[in-house]
């Protein structure tokens, strides 16, 4: 018989790493700084999912962390969750979203899929869940980040599993799109 809640947790413990090692060698500044006009940065996306482990496998099933994070307030749409403050270090951060993902697999181990869990900033009669569905939601949150946090690395470095700019790939595909280039639009 296949263990579902393995199954679950397996892909959300792989893009975790994922999220973990797309910070590694990098120095400070570039953990921190935009890279798409949204804002988007790499130790904004970790400290945004430690929020996330937090908020849905945990607090909503009566778990609330030891020790919430600096960034937390009473209403999570106040929070500064998506870039690093000054006064936040990349090891805060990491330490914080660490023991977030722990706290979560603590609640995942101790708790069946079909646990009853209450979200309480979803729309008002829409609040209850469940175990499961917070787990599903969990994973492809991360799993989205974790794409997100590869592609702005990739923008800091080329450090990707994928092809870069002097990679014959990389020559390859921007052959083909040129094919569709249109007069005067030139940029790369």
């Amino acid at each position: 018989m296949i263990d579902l809640k393995a199954e679950l947790l397996a892909p959300l413990r792989g893009s975790r790493a994922v999220m973990l090692a797309k910070l590694e060698e990098l120095p400070e500044y570039d953990r921190r700084r935009p890279l798409t006009p949204s804002g988007t940065n790499l130790l904004g996306l970790v400290k945004h999912l430690a929020g996330l482990e937090y908020g849905y496998l945990g607090a909503s099933f009566g778990r609330p962390p030891i020790e919430r994070p600096s960034w937390f307030r009473d209403d999570p749409y106040d929070e500064i969750d998506m870039w690093a403050t000054p006064d936040e270090s990349s090891d805060y951060i990491t330490a914080v979203y660490r023991e977030a993902c722990a706290h979560s697999d603590i609640t995942i181990a101790e708790l069946e899929l079909d646990s009853p869990g209450h979200v309480a900033h979803w729309a008002e009669g829409h609040q209850g869940t469940t175990l499961g569905v917070l787990l599903i939601r969990m994973t492809c949150e991360t799993a989205q980040h974790a794409g997100h946090a590869d592609i702005i690395r990739e923008l800091i470095d080329g450090r990707t599993g994928a092809a870069r700019a002097d990679d014959p790939q990389y020559s390859l595909v921007q052959a083909a799109a040129d094919q569709f280039r249109t007069p005067g639009n030139h940029a790369r």
